[in-house]
């Protein structure tokens, strides 16, 4: 029987990380950041994806890693979800890395040496797809990536225009970006890409629009195989996408519980009303729910379970709701001071509804439980 509870090492881990954030990422600090044009705690990034080795978790020690799990990748993103921390960890870490792990095999030199160099945190890789692509879509251009003329070649008529993709997340910070072409998967300098930031909902998760053009960059695979390896990546994504809401909604509920303790209304505790009691207990509920989810799919995955898709979409479809309704309590319960920029409710709200389409929205994943368990639609 799968065992999800944590694990002494898990534990370690997150304590460490949670102190980390805690020094260097508070609130205020974020608070500050976002308005700035640059939200990333300057050498955040550095401490935990380098000095504590957090960026090479999923990355086997061969290929220079700490040859660790999902598991343990998911206890970080937990804290990174508490703590609403503006990193890459999740589109470089995370998503990047499982698309590059699937090419480690196929004899491909650049993939294993970018991994490395991601796994130490020297570089930050994102792969070119908008963050709401879900595991199940087709990030590839149409015919991609089947056998043919290649179109980094001129035509007839002339250069083939460059391509551009929306919405690319964390493509700001990005040292590679991981481009689908129609020929294959590319890895493409970020300095030979046009990146130009666009305006997020959630400010301390940047979006961009990314700009490239046919013939630059290294071709890291083709055929099947870079469709199965993208597809890797964004599943392990929206895996562990449901450990974030997990930490999200954790921090919420204990910020919540917390200030309706202190808040005192006709001589009483408010968290002492029936009527609010009933709501958190509710949420409570509703979060130790979403733990298991989580837990379920990060398992899953470290395990490379052939029920990992099935597991991943009940996660998403579950998490993402969860979180949305965790932030927007802490927000109401907190009464007029939740409504302020000053406070950071804010940005637990806005990090929630942005997940909620991120990799995938609640919909395209219950579509993705039907398929799977071959449960047909209502009339």
């Amino acid at each position: 029987m799968t065992d999800l509870l944590y694990s002494e090492t898990e534990d370690d881990l997150r304590a460490t990380v949670r102190a980390l954030l805690a020094d260097r990422a508070g609130h205020q600090v974020l608070l500050d950041r976002i308005e700035t044009d640059d939200p990333y705690v300057p050498g955040l990034w550095k401490s935990l994806a380098g000095d504590i080795g957090a960026a090479g978790l999923l990355v086997p020690e061969k290929l220079g890693g700490q040859g660790a799990s999902h598991r343990e990748a998911a206890v970080v993103l937990e804290e990174l979800g508490r703590a609403v921390t503006p990193l890459p960890y999740l589109t470089s870490a995370v998503v990047a890395t499982e698309t590059l792990l699937g090419l480690a095999g196929e004899g491909g030199g650049p993939a294993v040496e970018l991994l490395a160099e991601l796994a130490s945190g020297r570089k930050v890789a994102v792969l070119a797809v908008p963050l709401s692509t879900a595991p199940d879509a087709e990030p590839f251009p149409p015919g991609a990536p089947e056998a043919g003329p290649s179109p980094s070649a001129a035509s007839d008529a002339g250069p083939l225009p460059a391509s551009t993709v929306a919405g690319v997340a964390d493509a700001v910070a990005a040292d590679v970006l991981l481009v689908p072409r129609a020929d294959g998967l590319y890895a493409v300098p970020a300095e030979e890409a046009t990146v130009e930031p666009q305006t997020p909902l959630d400010l301390t998760r940047p979006l961009a629009r990314v700009t490239t053009r046919p013939g630059t960059g290294t071709r890291l695979a083709d055929g099947d195989a870079a469709r199965t390896a993208v597809r890797r990546g964004l599943l392990a994504g929206a895996g562990l996408l449901a450990s974030e809401q997990l930490g999200l909604a954790e921090r919420c509920l204990e910020e919540t519980v917390r200030y309706t303790r202190e808040r005192h209304q006709f001589n009483r505790p408010v968290g002492s009303f029936q009527a609010l009691k009933h709501r958190m207990a509710q949420l409570w509920l509703d979060v130790v729910g979403a733990r298991a989810a989580a837990r379920a799919a990060a398992d899953a995955l470290a395990t490379g379970s052939p029920d990992a898709p099935l597991t991943v979409a009940v996660a998403q479809a579950y998490c993402s709701k969860v979180a949305v309704r965790a932030a927007e309590e802490c927000v109401q319960l907190h009464g007029g001071i939740g409504m302020t920029w000053e406070h950071p409710a804010h940005l637990a709200l806005k990090r929630a509804k942005s997940d909620q389409i991120a990799l995938g929205s609640t919909g395209r994943h219950q579509d993705a439980i039907a398929a799977l368990m071959d449960l047909p639609a209502p009339a």
